[in-house]
């Protein structure tokens, strides 16, 4: 009785820590920056094959909330979806399996723009850099350490379009919430390459 009541403590302080974690990376390097464009980037994700995996299928719905849950003083219609990704190796790329499925499956009829070159993080970031620059509010969408990954690139490439960075909807509590311990462990080890002020909470 006493091991299965450790056993259960140590699941759920697993589970905290797993969704704290999560939560804090999805605050960092994010202002309130108000607007009346807004560019919403969704990162594609290794696919290796011609339909959208789970997380390219997640990751897209995510990026079709940030949209919808634009603040107040921004203009949906004036809202850009940016896919980006490049080749998947099954003859096509995860911008284009993304936006087909935001197209065919969520019915999204918004703007949309593909960045299909990109092959990791970095280039991510270097390639959508001229289909955001006149946007006044930034959002990345990914698992939310990959996107605080990601917008510390776009602070290191572009400190200007790093000012405009506002938060996503990658980050809901409950979301994913067996797994975010696993998801908490891979962040902290992908997250090692950032400097100290790029782990900085900014809102």
């Amino acid at each position: 009785m006493r091991r299965a009541t450790g056993l259960a403590t140590a699941a759920v302080a697993a589970l905290a820590w797993g969704e704290w974690l999560n939560w804090r990376w999805s605050r960092v390097l994010v202002g309130d920056r108000a607007g009346t464009s807004t560019a919403v980037v969704v990162l594609g994700f290794r696919n290796p094959r011609p339909t959208p995996n789970l997380i390219n299928r997640w990751r897209v719905c995510a990026g079709l909330r940030s949209v919808t849950d634009a603040d107040a003083d921004a203009d949906a219609g004036e809202t850009r979806v940016i896919f980006s990704g490049g080749e998947n190796g099954a003859g096509g790329t995860e911008a284009q399996l993304m936006a087909d499925y935001a197209r065919s499956v969520l019915a999204f009829d918004g703007t949309v723009v593909l960045e299909d070159r990109s092959r990791t993080t970095w280039e991510n970031i270097t390639n959508v850099i001229p289909l955001i620059e006149d946007a006044d509010r930034i959002k990345i969408v990914s698992q939310p350490a990959h996107a605080l990954k990601a917008r510390a690139y776009l602070r290191r490439q572009r400190p200007d379009l790093a000012a405009k960075l506002v938060r996503a909807e990658d980050y809901r509590v409950g979301e994913w919430l067996l797994v975010k311990p696993l998801l908490a462990l891979y962040g902290l080890w992908t997250l090692r390459v950032l400097e100290s002020d790029e782990r900085t909470v900014s809102s």
